[in-house]
């Protein structure tokens, strides 16, 4: 098992293109660590870095105790599971898993008993004599996984294992993933677009926006303290709601000034984001998560409420995702990649209760919960806490 350190890594091309800027991680021995970010953002090359397929910059690079910054990819100790999982279709299941180690000049013997031991971890003890043509696609990722265990590795890097796999077996293998992963103790860097593979999987999850580390946290924490709106916005889903306001603070409480809404600003936002008194009469970014909204007639505890005409309704069961127009000016994310979440006219969405009666093209009475709301400075685009 192995750390695995960047220290202010940089990557510039031969054409001028610089592709990561100042990058400095420090990922723990045994930990799970994902890379996301919307497309171009550096994440993969950030990994292939690590894994010596693409030369440094500047910057200095460590696997455990010893530098790499010019060490061949086959002596850095790592396994690599890529996306198209790479198997070798004229071989058995068997012969694929092992073929690292015969190439290692392995013995025979403990090339059997590596190989039959992770076919029984990931249970393809029954394929091992199949060819991957004869596999589905999650059981084709599996022996991709079965020849990165073998190897015994200092540490794992998967580049969007799970992107060609249908939604349904996504959602299985990830958990799969994830507890093999603690089962093995293996220093793992998992990159995704997908911020939900993120968040289910990650210890810590890195947030790359344009080559630039935005945030390094646990998932939680990435949720409830965005560093920044393009980290607010692309962290959860559907994403966050982004609107210009302006605050007023009057003692413990206030007010803030939604276009042509008025919000009561709670206390404990002030309590939690002491600078935000700093703000008073000056425009903000202000962030509703989707699930900080709720029908009003579903409300329980008395959140103040402003008035939305509804355009959209997707009922998904146990939700009800409820598009809807409100007077006030919507901020871009800044991801390249956001689709609006907020359609057919809609610049806000929410989360409702699946009993909610509210109906498309009609005016709805919508409760926020007011204390849950975020702040951004309005020209950084930061977070406003202390």
């Amino acid at each position: 098992m192995a750390t695995v350190v960047l220290d202010n890594v940089n990557k510039v091309y031969d054409n001028g293109f610089h592709a990561i800027h100042d990058l400095s991680l420090d990922i723990r021995d045994q930990e799970f660590l994902v890379l996301v970010g919307p497309s171009g953002c550096g994440k993969s090359t950030a990994l292939r870095m690590i894994a010596g397929l693409e030369s440094i910059t500047a910057g200095e690079m460590m696997i455990g105790e010893k530098v790499v910054n010019d060490v061949e990819p086959k002596d850095r100790d790592i396994a690599m599971v890529f996306q198209n999982y790479a198997l070798y279709p004229h071989m058995s299941v068997y012969d694929n898993i092992g073929f690292a180690l015969k190439l290692a000049k392995v013995p025979k013997e403990e090339i059997d008993q590596r190989v039959r031991k992770a076919a029984e971890i990931l249970e393809l003890t029954a394929n091992l004599d199949r060819k991957p043509g004869q596999l589905s696609g999650g059981q084709r990722q599996r022996v991709a996984m079965g020849r990165a265990i073998v190897r015994q590795p200092a540490a794992f890097l998967m580049d969007e294992p799970l992107s060609n796999l249908d939604a349904k077996l996504r959602v299985q293998m990830r958990a799969e993933i994830a507890s093999l992963q603690r089962e093995l103790g293996v220093t793992t860097v998992y990159v995704t677009h997908d911020q939900i593979e993120a968040m289910t999987m990650g210890d810590r999850v890195a947030v790359l926006k344009d080559g630039y580390l935005q945030q390094v946290d646990t998932p939680q924490n990435l949720y409830d303290r965005p560093a920044n709106v393009f980290v607010a916005a692309f962290i959860g889903s559907p994403s966050m709601n982004l609107f210009e306001a302006t605050v007023a603070v009057e003692g413990d409480g206030g007010t803030i000034r939604l276009g042509s809404l008025t919000l009561p600003l709670s206390p404990v936002s002030l309590e939690t984001r002491p600078a935000l008194r700093n703000y008073g009469g000056k425009k903000v970014v202000l962030g509703i998560r989707p699930e900080d909204y709720e029908d009003a007639e579903m409300d329980k505890d008395g959140h103040p409420t402003i008035q939305a005409k509804v355009t959209l309704l997707e009922a998904l069961g146990s939700e009800i995702m409820v598009h809807f127009e409100i007077d006030a000016p919507r901020v871009d994310s800044g991801d390249p990649d956001a689709a609006d979440e907020a359609s057919a006219g809609a610049n806000a969405v929410g989360r409702f209760n699946p009993r909610s009666r509210v109906k498309p093209g009609e005016a709805a009475t919508i409760a926020v919960s007011n204390e849950n709301l975020h702040f951004f400075d309005f020209d950084t685009r930061e977070a406003i806490w202390t």
